[in-house]
């Protein structure tokens, strides 16, 4: 589903609740300032009929992000990406999501049996190969 710059997709086989999933997404396009403070939101019906996925479901992913101060909802108006997102509040966005990809790595490569060790030194030459200026997404 894409509207102007937004684009949220859901994966149903990830074992990832989809609201949670939808949470993440919005989390992150803010975090990269591909949605700006201001932005208007596809309403909750519209969005779960673009996903294919029940509106109750897309009205919790909403109800937490509005709990973080991410977006604001205004009745009548519509939802909205909030207009007082801090810098610190985009940088704990930053920060959560290089927490929960590093997470998800670790326990993939601890699944497959890797010891502490052999992640640290993987993730070390990796880091040595990363240019100082980070490629932007196409």
């Amino acid at each position: 589903m894409s509207w102007g710059t937004m684009e949220i997709q859901v994966d149903f086989e990830s074992g990832v609740p989809i609201y949670l999933q939808l949470v993440d997404r919005i989390e992150h396009m803010v975090a990269r300032g591909q949605l700006q403070a201001g932005q208007q939101l596809p309403t909750m019906r519209q969005l779960a009929a673009d996903l294919r996925i029940n509106y109750n479901t897309v009205g919790r992913a909403y109800m937490i992000l509005d709990q973080e101060g991410v977006i604001s909802t205004q009745r009548g108006r519509g939802t909205f990406i909030a207009s007082r997102l801090s810098e610190e509040q985009i940088q704990r966005l930053r920060m959560d999501k290089l927490r929960s990809m590093m997470a998800h790595v670790v326990h993939e490569a601890a699944t497959l049996g890797y010891r502490r060790e052999e992640i640290d030194q993987a993730f070390r030459e990796q880091l040595v190969l990363f240019p100082e200026t980070p490629p932007s997404e196409a």
